[in-house]
């Protein structure tokens, strides 16, 4: 069986999960980063691994890159990402560009740079606890792990009038930059029902609605505060 040929570009910790997931006896992996920490941990991991300031084309356009290989671009820095993508869009116009965003605004630009598919980790982790709610098993053994894990929990929110999310629509608020993750809100211009996040309805939020976030204590609390700050 041929392998499939994936260059994958950054392999810090919060990503490498994604290379380790991938099967070698299916896919044959190439890590690049700039980092050289995150470089001998691919080496360490047993990937071909190169690394080079990814910022430099001429270094891009000489890595052995064939038009039926898959880029994956999941660079933490989000605008080194996009930055990435478009550069390798415009040497590599035939490949598949597989992006991961962490927010909302980044999945736009990276569609926008030339990315064929763009993976939001923010709207995959609401997927995935839409789907809990919607399995009691599952929702059980998730209480489970929020009452060991004592940092972490679900909160709901009053939002204050005024406040930076007041007036806003889910689309455009990136709840990622607060670490959280808006799980859904009770909309009551819509009546009292819980409508999660993930709905393809864009949902406004207005002052008294109920919002519902998951996130770690410290974070949840640092977002209140924020809600409660410059209300006039």
């Amino acid at each position: 069986m041929n392998k499939k040929n994936i260059w994958i570009f950054g392999y810090s910790k919060s990503t490498k999960k994604i290379a380790q997931s991938l099967n070698k006896d299916e896919f044959f992996i190439n890590i690049i980063d700039q980092d050289e920490n995150n470089y001998k941990d691919a080496l360490e991991d047993g990937y071909e691994s190169y690394m080079f300031d990814i910022t430099d084309d001429e270094e891009l356009e000489k890595l052995d890159i064939k038009p039926k290989d898959i880029l994956v671009c999941i660079m933490d820095d989000e605008h080194l990402n996009v930055f990435l993508t478009l550069s390798l869009r415009s040497f590599c116009p035939n490949n598949e560009i597989i992006a991961i965003s962490h927010s909302i605004h980044a999945t736009q630009k990276l569609k926008m740079a030339g990315a064929n598919k763009v993976i939001d980790i923010y709207q995959v982790s609401a997927n995935r606890i839409h789907n809990i709610f919607n399995k009691p098993v599952a929702t059980k053994l998730l209480d489970n792990f929020i009452s060991s894990s004592h940092d972490i929990s679900f909160r709901e929110i009053s939002v204050p009038k005024n406040s930076i999310i007041d007036g806003k629509t889910i689309d455009s608020l990136n709840f990622s930059i607060y670490n959280i993750i808006m799980v859904g809100m009770v909309d009551f211009e819509l009546g009292n029902k819980f409508i999660f996040s993930t709905t393809n309805i864009n949902h406004k939020i207005d002052a008294g609605d109920i919002i519902v976030c998951l996130g770690k204590d410290n974070d949840l609390d640092k977002f209140e505060l924020i809600l409660k700050e410059n209300i006039s």
